[in-house]
């Protein structure tokens, strides 16, 4: 097997031995090894842990990259035990996809939270000042808009003010369903960095 050839799957994993070289290689400081483990296992990480966990390749391609990192900044504490590091790999990257995937959620249940009931108002008016408050919140809300990216704030207007479906707003903006989830999580990363404004 060469180098930078790649197993076909998790049972065809890079001998040991050859992978003990490659990782001393890494302990020892030669960065250009990395080349070498992420072709051997780049691919399989990606399609065993990542993609399930992130359909979104914009995303994944992300997790990938940063679950290669975490490993570099931790080859020091390897230790393989008789087990191919491609094991560590994939919880690490599967462990990073889950995190990336909850934040997600996170931002966007939080951004929709605060445009919806700045917008919405609510009906109940429990004292005078609330009139006032949701006043400013509604300003706030549109100078926070006016901030971010232009497309960012079309994405957000039409996906939790306007209520259209992912593939309405897709449509809306040209691109494809998975390409809006990226604009959209996007936009509720800089919602929340310019909120408040």
């Amino acid at each position: 097997m060469t180098e930078h050839a790649r197993p076909s799957g998790a049972t065809d994993l890079v001998p040991l031995d050859e992978e003990r070289a490659v990782i001393l290689r890494l302990q020892q400081g030669d960065r250009s090894a990395v080349a070498t483990l992420y072709g051997w296992y780049g691919d399989l990480v990606w399609r065993q842990a990542i993609l399930p966990v992130l359909p979104n390749r914009e995303l994944a391609e992300d997790c990938l990259r940063e679950a290669f990192r975490m490993v570099l900044e931790r080859i020091d504490t390897w230790n393989d035990q008789g087990r191919s590091i491609f094991f560590w790999l994939r919880m690490v990257a599967r462990n990073k996809a889950m995190d990336v995937h909850r934040r997600v959620l996170r931002d966007q249940k939080l951004t929709e939270k605060a445009i919806v009931e700045a917008e919405a108002g609510g009906a109940d008016v429990p004292s005078p000042d609330r009139g006032l408050e949701i006043e400013d919140t509604r300003q706030m809300v549109a100078a926070s808009m006016s901030r971010i990216n232009e497309r960012y704030a079309t994405a957000l207007r039409m996906r939790l003010l306007e209520d259209r479906t992912r593939e309405e707003c897709a449509e809306a903006l040209g691109v494809t369903v998975g390409n809006f989830d990226v604009i959209l999580h996007r936009a509720c990363k800089a919602f929340r960095q310019a909120w408040p404004p």
